[in-house]
């Protein structure tokens, strides 16, 4: 017996789930779906505005007429409905919300899976189930893995500013199709096992970085069309590539034709506005209290990972969520019951955000961009956490980026600011970031935050990199700081490619290439990241020559890795290093090497033999040639 057919239309059933925050398919439901009634093919439309005194369907296959298509409303949550008979894909839509102040509000659909390319801000119909898939492989291999004890090195890209067609008088954007084809073969090229993707879902104003989203359902337009974008998706899978996104649920904003003030009243923010908008951001906080609200966030979550087989979040100011008075001056904010500036609804948002989407879908990972100390990120929900798979180590980022800044002269008296994450790097699965907000608004690029001469910012920054592969943790660079790049960051252009024929810069690029592939190679590099056994720090004292060395160890407890790293100007063409057995270790990266842009010729693969000389604590050592700015990765 054939299986029924689904159907879109909305049933009480549906109501019942969706008021009580656990109709996890609502955007098979609600927003356009390409249907049968009767016997006829056309789109049927639903949206939820319970305080609508009446809604009616607009677009250009009815003149804009709001009296053409008016919509009927549900008993029960206020959901409006209609069918339109013989309506195809890629037709332009509203809704046209009449509110008890009489008010008419032409709003886009919420649940829409298309957008009107920007500036128009219309929604626009399209049947994503006639997407075609062939990344089962892949799947089916993220479901059984254990992602904190795999390596994760993610790219973090910015589509329209990554690269553009070259001679073109328009934006010059590529597709999802063509940036497809040339991410997929960088990434390759360059050993990432993951991109993460910003501004995805349709937003309004490219400034925005796609951070104020207005289309929640919706790849942005700006790209191509859902297909497009599944095609993306599918091919880094079929070339094993995991894809990331940023997802933004604390926050929206007031454009007219989006969330805010939806149908008349405070439908999907807090209606005091002490708990309900961001003073500092012009924009409107979900309501984390309102089962509706939640159910459109947590399906939100599953339709990404659902429709386009995404394999994480990375889930934007979480921090902002979790307190009340996150960015507020004392009377702009309400505390809780207890009296508190903890959000006791958003708490519970991510616990069952969380809860869901691990027991789903086991591999995909939910990452928290947090800033505070909060504790448990990572935790079990059981164990009072919210669930999270990583946190961005942004503690880490503070103290890396403060201390590479500085004159080398200064570093011994910040020495501790390179340790540090090691004494609290147990309490939560950390990913260690060096991501587009630290290469923004007069931050400087990676390279410029560096200190000394032209080719000493290189030096610098390739000891510095080191540092960041070798530390426990997963990984994340933005796009462009892997070769170099001068400039910060300007989402209206490419990123300078053009640097690529300069030494120096295509050098670090291949610096940044051997780095990732040795950590892809050495299991001891990512398998024990949360457990002590799988780092130990050799001399985390060095303070006056600015130099610290550490160990990577692995499960099988072979093929451990080495590094030492020389934070000054100054050569130490002796220097010993303690080691913990008695072995040859074999010398496989030197970051001084010319074919990185330092003045060293190749070394690698040379073996160094321990001497039975205690130092740094351990029962042998071995010397080695430790050049100024220079890191150096031996395996034993």
């Amino acid at each position: 017996m054939a299986a029924a057919k689904f159907s879109p239309f909305v049933t009480e059933g549906d109501e019942y789930l969706f008021g009580s925050g656990t109709h996890y398919d609502i955007y098979k439901k609600l927003g356009a779906h390409a249907t049968e009634k009767n016997g006829k093919k056309g789109f049927y439309f639903a949206v939820w505005a319970p305080n609508a005194v009446s809604v009616s369907l607009v677009g250009n296959f009815n003149g804009w007429d709001e009296n053409a298509n008016p919509m009927k409303r549900s008993k029960n949550i206020g959901i409006y409905d209609t069918f339109v008979e013989g309506l195809g894909c890629d037709e332009m839509y509203k809704f046209v919300i009449t509110t008890p102040a009489g008010d008419k509000l032409y709003k886009a659909d919420p649940f829409a899976n298309k957008a009107e390319l920007r500036p128009g801000t219309a929604s626009v119909t399209t049947d994503i189930t006639k997407i075609k898939w062939s990344d089962a492989n892949w799947i089916k291999k993220r479901e059984e893995s254990i992602m904190t004890s795999e390596p994760v090195a993610i790219y973090e890209c910015h589509i329209g500013s990554w690269m553009r067609h070259p001679g073109r008088e328009d934006e010059g954007f590529y597709n999802y199709r063509q940036f497809a084809d040339r991410i997929t073969e960088y990434l390759k090229d360059m050993n990432y096992t993951h991109v993460e993707l910003i501004g995805i879902a349709e937003h309004p104003f490219d400034g925005s970085w796609g951070y104020q989203v207005t289309g929640y359902y919706a790849p942005t337009s700006r790209y191509g069309s859902p297909e497009d974008f599944a095609y993306l998706v599918n091919k880094l899978h079929k070339n094993n590539i995991g894809v990331i996104l940023d997802w933004v649920p604390a926050h929206f904003p007031k454009d007219a034709h989006g969330l805010a003030n939806f149908d008349g009243g405070c439908l999907f923010e807090y209606a005091d506005p002490r708990k309900g908008e961001h003073p500092d951001w012009g924009t409107k906080i979900f309501d984390y209290g309102k089962y509706e609200v939640k159910n459109f966030l947590i399906a939100n979550a599953l339709y990404w990972i659902r429709e386009f087989h995404v394999d994480g979040l990375r889930v934007d100011a979480v921090a902002s969520m979790l307190y009340l008075d996150y960015g507020k001056d004392d009377g702009q904010w309400i505390a809780n019951k207890y009296g508190g500036n903890e959000n006791l609804e958003a708490i519970e948002f991510f616990k069952h955000l969380n809860s869901v989407i691990n027991g789903c879908h086991p591999g995909v990972m939910m990452i928290a961009e947090e800033s505070t100390a909060w504790p448990k990120v990572t935790g079990k929900p059981e164990d009072d956490g919210l669930g999270f798979m990583f946190k961005w180590n942004m503690g880490w980022m503070h103290d890396f980026c403060d201390y590479m800044k500085l004159d080398p002269l200064f570093r011994r008296d910040n020495h501790y600011k390179m340790t540090f994450a090691m004494s609290y790097n147990y309490s939560e699965n950390y990913i260690l970031v060096l991501s587009h907000d630290e290469v923004v608004h007069l931050k400087c690029s990676m390279l410029n935050k560096m200190p000394g001469y032209y080719v000493d910012k290189f030096a610098n920054l390739r000891v510095g990199y080191t540092y960041m592969m070798g530390h426990a943790g997963k990984k994340l660079l933005f796009m462009g700081q892997e070769f170099g790049q001068d400039s910060e960051w300007n989402e209206a252009k490419e990123l300078d490619w053009g640097l690529l024929e300069d030494d120096l810069h295509s050098g670090m690029q291949n610096y940044m290439r051997e780095l990732l592939k040795i950590y892809k190679k050495y299991p001891c590099m990512y398998e024990l990241d949360t457990d002590p056994k799988g780092f130990k720090w050799i001399n985390a004292d060095d303070t006056y020559k600015s130099i610290y060395s550490f160990v990577r160890m692995g499960e099988s407890g072979k093929n451990n890795l080495l590094f030492v790293m020389n934070f000054t100007p100054i050569e130490r063409p002796d220097y010993r290093v303690g080691v913990p057995a008695d072995k040859k270790y074999k010398l496989i990266l030197d970051s001084d090497e010319k074919r990185f842009g330092g003045n060293s010729e190749e070394k690698k693969d040379t073996f160094y033999v321990a001497d039975e000389m205690e130092w740094d604590g351990q029962p042998y050592s071995i010397a080695y040639p430790l050049p100024a700015y220079g890191a150096a990765v031996f395996q034993f």
